[in-house]
C-alpha cells in the first residue's frame, strides 16, 4: 500500500512539473531556457506574445510577477507569494487555462464560507492559478497577488493566448529598465 500511495505522488509530481524537475531560466527579456531533469534543454521566444513571467519567492528570485506586453514591454510588476515547501509551485511555461472572477479553492476551502480563490487565473490541470491573495504567507502551490495588482492582471490575460512563465530565477535584471521608465516599483 505505501508503495502505491509513493507512485501515485511521483506521478502526480512528474504531472504537475511536466516532467522531472523542469528548471526554466530567464535569458532575456523574452527568451528563456527550459531544462529538465535529464539535463536536456530547449530555448523558448516568446516575442510578440503577450505572458506574466512569476519569480516565485525562493532563494534567487524576487518573488514577483511580471506582465509583459507583445512588444516585450514589462508594463505591470507587483509582489507574490508562492507554494510553501511541502507545495512547492511547479515551474514551467503554461497557458492560461481559464478564469473565474470568484472561486472556492475545492481543495483547501475556507472555513468561512468566503471565497478564497478570486481573480483566479489558472495555468495548471492540477488547479494552480495566480489569484487574489495575501503575499505575506505562502500557498498550497498557487501564486498568491496582491489584491490591489490582481484585478489589471485579471482583466489583461487570455485564456489561450496569454502565457504564464514560472521560475526559479530572477528576472529583475530584463525588467528594470521598464519599470524605471513606468515609476514601477
Amino acid at each position: 500500500m505505501k508503495i502505491k500511495i509513493l507512485i501515485g505522488w511521483i506521478l502526480i509530481t512528474v504531472i504537475a512539473t511536466g516532467g522531472w524537475g523542469r528548471e526554466v531560466i530567464p535569458l532575456g527579456k523574452t527568451r528563456f531556457e527550459v531544462r529538465n531533469g535529464a539535463g536536456q534543454s530547449r530555448i523558448v521566444n516568446l516575442k510578440g506574445k503577450e505572458f506574466i513571467v512569476v519569480s516565485v519567492r525562493e532563494p534567487g528570485s524576487d518573488g514577483r510577477f511580471y506582465a509583459v506586453d507583445r512588444d516585450g514591454v514589462v508594463w505591470w510588476s507587483g509582489a507574490v507569494t508562492s507554494g510553501a515547501d511541502d507545495f512547492k509551485t511547479p515551474s514551467g511555461i503554461y497557458p492560461v487555462l481559464y478564469k473565474k472572477r470568484y472561486h472556492m479553492s475545492t481543495r483547501y476551502p475556507e472555513p468561512s464560507g468566503i471565497n478564497n480563490m478570486d481573480y483566479s487565473i489558472f495555468f495548471t490541470h492540477q488547479g494552480h492559478a495566480l489569484h487574489k491573495g495575501s503575499v505575506n504567507w505562502m500557498s498550497h502551490g498557487c501564486i498568491h497577488i496582491d489584491p490591489r495588482d490582481i484585478p489589471t492582471l485579471f482583466r489583461w490575460a487570455k485564456p489561450g493566448s496569454t502565457k504564464v512563465v514560472i521560475t526559479r530565477h530572477t528576472y529583475m535584471p530584463f525588467a528594470r529598465p521598464d519599470l524605471l521608465r513606468f515609476r514601477l516599483k
